[in-house]
């Protein structure tokens, strides 16, 4: 039988023992006793995970779009589209960006194209099933999350020690922070399964 105040400095006062609820409770409070909730809440957690989902299908979506703006340069003179748009942007050709811009694209041929049409559509597939999985929380796509999130890290590492610049390591921090809160969400799933 469980007494009206719980001892103090017990495992029941910390909490211990219900994973989805632990409460602190302050000692030296006789009348209401002060508590500190750090529970999970299931709601919180589809919100988060519905969020990650709306970024992946973002990627998706923009990558796909990337991929069908390839395709539409086939049997085109890619060189002179790359001018066109820089000309548009009104960006100095002989920049560096605008530069490496013209160089790949002067490389370019019709199989490359399409290689990298197929490469977006690979990509896409595997970021919309993602996007699903995680809007419907599947188990699955946070596994799928945090592997493909973790590859990306060591990408983007990579990228930072070649040169850090304010965007890259937005990149980093984003695909850090879904990958740490995937994580974290399947260690918690499974501690409290078993």
């Amino acid at each position: 039988m469980r007494s009206s105040n719980p001892p103090e400095h017990s495992d029941e006062a910390f909490g211990v023992g219900n994973p989805a609820r632990k409460s602190v409770r302050l000692p030296g409070i006789k009348s209401r006793m002060l508590q500190f909730e750090m529970s999970h809440h299931p709601r919180a957690d589809l919100v988060a995970l519905r969020m990650i989902a709306l970024f992946e299908a973002f990627k998706g979506i923009l990558v796909l779009a990337v991929g069908t703006g390839l395709l539409t340069l086939l049997h085109r003179d890619v060189q002179k589209a790359a001018e066109q748009v820089i000309l548009h942007l009104h960006l100095d050709p002989a920049r560096h960006v605008p530069l490496i811009f013209l160089t790949l694209a002067a490389k370019i041929n019709d199989s490359t194209l399409m290689l990298l049409a197929a490469g977006a559509l690979v990509y896409s597939i595997v970021r919309l099933l993602e996007a699903y999985g995680l809007w419907n929380a599947r188990p699955w796509a946070e596994w799928l999350g945090v592997l493909t999130g973790g590859f990306y890290l060591f990408i983007e590492v990579y990228e930072l020690a070649q040169r850090a610049t304010l965007l890259r390591f937005s990149f980093f921090a984003v695909n850090l922070a879904i990958v740490v809160y995937l994580g974290w969400t399947l260690r918690r799933k499974k501690a409290a399964s078993g």
